[in-house]
């Protein structure tokens, strides 16, 4: 064998080592956050089923005439008052508290719940949008390519997957919520100047018009027909989130809060 391909041979190995070990480090990096959010989701549980849902006033919260904090987040509010709710979609991998950080919109983009870097982040709420008083949520999260955060609303993509899971929960402190969907759609973030619909500018609708503007752009965009149209008063939620097919690419599922 030439000298050469002995060089050739020991560079290919240690590529090879170099990328397993990366891969290997990935790996117990998610592991480790998904601990973590699995004994949220345990907390939140546990607390649901002790209390039956029940919602209780929370010495945390003493402004006048502040609806109390439902049961399942008095824990976990306690040890972060950045939660603002929590996401579950049945049939995927997604059951995770919901942040909003009011000094820093993208603080949970590499932060976990108790404000440790972290690879995954947690989903967290629009700086755009409020709890109480936004007539559309849009939630960002991570598409990671382990399978956790929200890389599994890429089955939206199928109508089939959308057909058997067409609603689901989201729960703010105060009130538990269902959301029917309304439109699956891939789209991009923008250039400034680019004179096209999007969809994450949600701070430029709130009329009348505008929501009817927004939702006639959605169902343009939609991957297949759900015969759902939202109409101006009702409350909507976005979930964003990357999507690689194209440079900047998203992928969002919209819904409709059912009354």
């Amino acid at each position: 064998m030439s000298k050469i391909k002995k060089v050739l041979i020991a560079v290919s190995f240690l590529v090879l080592v170099f990328s397993l070990t990366n891969i290997a480090r990935i790996f117990l990096w998610g592991y480790a956050d998904q601990v973590k959010i699995d004994k949220l989701a345990k907390t939140w549980e546990e607390e649901s089923k002790k209390r039956g849902g029940e919602a209780l006033p929370s010495p945390l919260i003493t402004k006048a005439n502040e609806p109390v904090m439902l049961s399942e987040f008095r824990e976990l509010y306690e040890r972060n008052p950045d939660i603002v709710g929590w996401l579950k979609i049945d049939g995927t991998r997604i059951e995770y508290p919901v942040m909003q950080n009011p000094q820093d919109k993208q603080y949970y983009l590499d932060h976990d719940f108790d404000k440790k870097k972290s690879h995954l982040g947690l989903p967290f709420l629009d700086e755009h949008s409020r709890i109480n008083g936004s007539d559309i949520l849009l939630i960002h999260g991570h598409h990671m390519k382990n399978g956790w955060m929200f890389k599994d609303l890429m089955k939206y993509k199928q109508e089939s997957f959308y057909k058997e899971h067409a609603t689901f929960q989201f729960s703010t402190l105060y009130e538990k919520e269902e959301y029917e969907v309304v439109a699956v759609f891939l789209s991009q973030v923008y250039r400034k100047s680019d004179n096209v619909f999007k969809y994450y500018q949600i701070d430029q609708v709130s009329t009348p018009a505008e929501i009817d503007s927004y939702v006639q752009n959605i169902k343009k965009l939609a991957l297949y027909e759900t015969g759902i149209t939202p109409r101006y008063g009702d409350k909507l939620i976005v979930l964003s989130t990357c999507e690689y097919s194209t440079e900047n690419g998203r992928l969002a599922v919209v819904a409709r809060k059912l009354k």
